[in-house]
C-alpha cells in the first residue's frame, strides 16, 4: 500500500514534466509547455519499493489545452540500464533524493499494468493513502492471457507509446499494450477496432474550466500499430 506524504518535491512533478514534455515525438506544442495537474491513478507495487503514478497533465500554451497521460514511477536509486527512461531527479521531502522514471519503459509499472487488466491489481486514488479509486473503469483482458512485462520492447512515436508483449500461448499474433499520451474523450474515435481490443483502462480528467471528461488512458490490442 502505497502511503502518500503530504510534504515537498524539488524540483516538482510539473517542472520536471515541462522540460521532458518537449523531448517526446508525441509532445504536440510547439514549445515550452505551460502545464496544470488534471487528474489520474496510482498502481501500488507488490514490493512496496517504487511508486507508480498514472499523471493527466494540461498544456494550455497553445490554441487549444491538450491533456497528456504521463504514467511514472518514483524510485530510491537508479534503475539499471533505463538511463533513456529517466525523466529527471527530485529531493522528496520525506523520502530523500527519488529517480522519476517514464513507466510505460519501467517493468514494475508495465507489470502492474498487465495486472490491472487481469483484475489482479486495484486502481488507487491519486492523492489519498490505501484508497481505491472506483472512477477507474477497466475492460478485463481475457483470463488465459499470458502476456508478460518481462520480454517487452518499447516503441515511443508520434501516435503514443506502444508496449510490444509478444506472442503469448492463446494469441498467434504479439499484443502490445498501448499507452495513450493525447488523450481524447470517450467516442471520439482512436483507431482500435473492436476487433482488435483484448482490454482497456478507461479513467477521468479535468479540463481548464472545470468540466470533468473521459477516456481510454491504455488498451491492449493484438498485433502492432
Amino acid at each position: 500500500m502505497a502511503v502518500i506524504h503530504r510534504t515537498t518535491m524539488e524540483p516538482g512533478k510539473l517542472q520536471l514534466l515541462a522540460a521532458w514534455l518537449p523531448t517526446r515525438p508525441w509532445y504536440t506544442g510547439a514549445g515550452a509547455p505551460e502545464l496544470a495537474r488534471a487528474g489520474g491513478f496510482r498502481l501500488d507495487d507488490p514490493e512496496g519499493e517504487v511508486g507508480m503514478e498514472f499523471m493527466v497533465v494540461t498544456d494550455t500554451s497553445g490554441d487549444r489545452p491538450v491533456a497528456y497521460h504521463v504514467p511514472v514511477t518514483y524510485r530510491g536509486a537508479p534503475l539499471d540500464g533505463a538511463g533513456d527512461a529517466l525523466v529527471g531527479t527530485s529531493e522528496h521531502g520525506v523520502l530523500g533524493r527519488r529517480w522519476v522514471y517514464d513507466g510505460a519503459q519501467d517493468p514494475v509499472l508495465v507489470a502492474q499494468l498487465l495486472a490491472l487488466l487481469r483484475g489482479r491489481a486495484v486502481p488507487q486514488a491519486q492523492s489519498l493513502s490505501d484508497t481505491p479509486d472506483p472512477s477507474v473503469a477497466v475492460g478485463e483482458a481475457p483470463a488465459g492471457l499470458a502476456a508478460v512485462a518481462a520480454s517487452a520492447t518499447t516503441r515511443d512515436g508520434k501516435h503514443g507509446t506502444d508496449i510490444v508483449l509478444g506472442a503469448t500461448a492463446d494469441e498467434e499474433a504479439p499484443v502490445t499494450l498501448r499507452v495513450r499520451r493525447v488523450l481524447l474523450p470517450e467516442g471520439s474515435g482512436d483507431g482500435d477496432t473492436d476487433a482488435d481490443v483484448l482490454g482497456h483502462v478507461t479513467a477521468g480528467w479535468s479540463l481548464p474550466e472545470g468540466e470533468e471528461i473521459r477516456g481510454r488512458f491504455a488498451v491492449l490490442a493484438r498485433g502492432p500499430r
